[in-house]
């Protein structure tokens, strides 16, 4: 179905894969449909509970920010039209699904590096760091997150029991330059989302004492 003339074009949230050191795009994951409900908690990084009382109003850093949503996958259309999705037929899901799940696979020639490494007696084998992931919902949020909960539910299969229909719960936590620094560029990127933050908050006008039934504080 035609879009109606002069509607807007509608926006996919999704994840893209950037290799940290040359920031190089690897793999742009787009939604299929995006989610209905964006759910996010901000742990604030106080002085704690045992701090001193010229502490009590210090934040030590930007807040842990965590991100759960639920992406639905459906092929259903594309296998009444295999001639045109030729890939639906052949694998469902399945690649889809994969795409998803090695962001949280070390590589498989990593894993065999390491093997050989122990094999010949290293020492000390340095675990394969994944590429910097960035979670986009729109042009004004475009962050750093790591993948902390990922969980598949493969809801109908074809025939050949590919997945066709599925439902994926993200659970991600934002990572800021307390976890990667400021030289890195996952840095620079969480740095340039918090500043468009405070940017959004200058344009909400503050309210008057009036308005909570004061007229002036005590």
């Amino acid at each position: 179905m035609s879009a109606f003339p002069g509607s807007p074009r509608l926006l996919k949230g999704g994840l893209v894969l950037l290799d940290a050191a040359s920031g190089k795009v690897l793999r742009v994951i787009g939604m299929q449909y995006n989610p209905d409900s964006v759910n996010r908690t901000l742990q604030v990084q106080g002085a704690g509970d045992g701090a001193d009382h010229s502490e009590a109003l210090r934040l030590k850093g930007p807040p842990v920010e965590t991100i759960k949503l639920e992406v639905e996958l459906d092929l259903t259309d594309d296998m009444e039209r295999p001639d045109q999705h030729p890939a639906a037929t052949q694998s469902g899901l399945a690649p889809q699904l994969a795409a998803l799940e090695t962001i949280v696979y070390p590589s498989t020639s990593r894993l065999e590096a390491n093997n050989t490494l122990a094999q010949q007696g290293a020492l000390e084998i340095v675990p394969e760091e994944a590429p910097l992931a960035l979670f986009v919902w729109s042009s004004q949020r475009v962050v750093p997150v790591r993948i902390t909960e990922l969980s598949v539910a493969e809801e109908a299969f074809d025939a050949m029991l590919n997945p066709i229909r599925a439902k994926v719960s993200l659970g991600m936590r934002v990572l800021s330059v307390t976890d990667l620094g400021f030289d890195h560029r996952g840095g620079g990127l969480y740095m340039a989302f918090q500043r468009n933050k405070e940017r959004l908050a200058a344009q909400s006008r503050s309210a008057s004492l009036s308005l909570l039934g004061l007229g002036e504080l005590p």
